[in-house]
Order: structure tokens, then sequence, then C-alpha cells
């Protein structure tokens, strides 16, 4: 059984994992890896941050999907941590001292946040049913303890970052993460909280992009998005348009064609 009919059904979900599933960029993830015992970091200011780190992050994975810069590694990755802990930090920290908040992002322990819509979400899903897959450009370690201390199975784990192979948003990440599904690109669905590279970059594998925009950040995307995953069903049954045939044209700091999106950094 899926959901819809014909060539636009929808015979696989693959999640990412951080932001989606998981709260990964939070103001209490981030107090847990820079200063645990406080002094407590500004909620206002230390979201505005994190907001700005994520969508100039997306500007650099988009990028590197577009081969106008590197692959966004896993190199990449922590020189994003870096900058996001300078930002919240608002002066320079010491290396060393970068260093170990880098470390502790991306090997957390103890209590995980959850969101509540998750586990209703997958339910239903599974009901459908259709099949589900999980991608994250996160350490495959990190993916897996993540996972594992939410609650959801090790397996449903299709790709991670790491030396091992391309991760997303490479195009080879997603349709390898396909293959093992084994359901056709056009019939599957990736739900990413980053627009351009996690929906659009799904797009331009071949799969179907829906933008989970839990906190408003981008607000002027009119088509595939959802704002919670209680909308994930209602999302996945519409015919989210084609990638246009320009959009190398378009990026982050230009608005898509046909105003489907907006690429405005804050």
């Amino acid at each position: 059984m899926t959901l819809g009919s014909g060539p636009r059904s929808v015979e696989a979900v693959v999640l990412d994992l951080d932001d989606v599933l998981v709260p990964f960029h939070t103001v209490r993830a981030w107090q847990w890896a820079w200063r645990p015992q406080g002094p407590l970091l500004g909620e206002r200011r230390a979201q505005t941050a994190l907001r700005r780190s994520l969508h100039a992050w997306d500007r650099r994975r988009w990028l590197g999907v577009t081969g106008k810069a590197p692959p966004a590694d896993e190199a990449a990755l922590r020189e994003h941590l870096r900058e996001t802990l300078l930002a919240l930090a608002g002066h320079v920290v010491p290396a060393d001292e970068a260093e170990a908040v880098v470390r502790r992002v991306l090997h957390p322990s103890g209590e995980v946040e959850r969101y509540p819509d998750v586990a209703p979400a997958l339910e239903r899903l599974a009901r459908i049913p259709v099949k589900l897959g999980v991608l994250t450009p996160l350490p495959g370690e990190t993916a897996v303890w993540l996972l594992k201390r939410v609650g959801l199975r090790e397996e449903l784990l299709l790709g991670a970052g790491g030396p091992s192979g391309p991760a997303v948003p490479a195009r080879e990440a997603f349709r390898a993460a396909v293959e093992r599904l084994g359901v056709s690109p056009g019939q599957t669905v990736f739900v990413g909280d980053l627009y351009w590279s996690d929906v659009r970059a799904a797009h331009r594998a071949g799969l179907r992009g829906l933008l989970l925009d839990r906190h408003g950040a981008w607000p002027h995307v009119q088509a595939g998005r959802i704002t919670s995953l209680e909308q994930l069903e209602a999302g996945l049954a519409a015919d989210v348009s084609a990638v246009p045939d320009d959009e190398e044209a378009h990026g982050p700091g230009s608005a898509p064609a046909g105003g489907a999106g907006s690429g405005a950094f804050l």
C-alpha cells in the first residue's frame, strides 16, 4: 500500500536525522556542549545565532552540491560547528576549548531531547505502510547513538557521514539509500530541515523533497513545506512540483523560480 496513486505515489519516506527526528542544533544541546556548568546562554540571542549558522551551513552544503566548492565533508562540518560556537560566544574561543566543544557536539552523552511528534508519525507511516529510512551527514557512530537514545531502530540508518562513502547531500548518497530500500527515486520523499541542501539536493538526485520547518526559518517557502510531523501525511500526499530546469541559476540569497521558496539568509 502507498500514499497516493500512479507515478506520484509514495513508496518510501527517508528522513534526515538531526533536527528532524532528533533535536541537534538547540540551545540546550549547545549549553551542554559548551557551558554545562553555566552561565546560561541567552535564549533569544542563542536561537538567532543558531538560525543564522544553519542558513550558512545550508549555503556551504549547497555550494558543494553544485560544484562551486568542495563537498561538505566531516572537516567542513567541524568547521561549521566551530563557527557556530563563535557566533554563540560573540568572541574568539581558544582553539583547544573550541575543539573540545566540537567533540562534545559530535559525541553527545546523557539525555537527549525529543520531539513529541516523531514517534506518532513513524507509527502512522508503519501502518500505511511505506518503507522508512534515515540519512544524516553526522558521523555514523553519533547517528547510531542518537537513534538508540530516542528509541528508534538502528536498522533505519541508510547512510551517515564518515570515510565509508559520500554522505548527503551528495547525489550518490541519496541514490544509494533508494537502492537499499528497493524503490524508485521518484516515489521516494526525503524529509529535511534545510531548504537548499536537503530539499533541493534531494530533487537533484531524483527524489521528492519535503521541508520540515519547525521553527519558521523558511517562511517564504510555499509548496512542499510543513511545520510539524503531525502534517506529514498531508505533505506526502501533495504533488510537490519538480525543481525548475534553471535551478542552478538560483541559490541561497535569491528566490527560486516561481516563488517556491526563499533563499534569504538571516
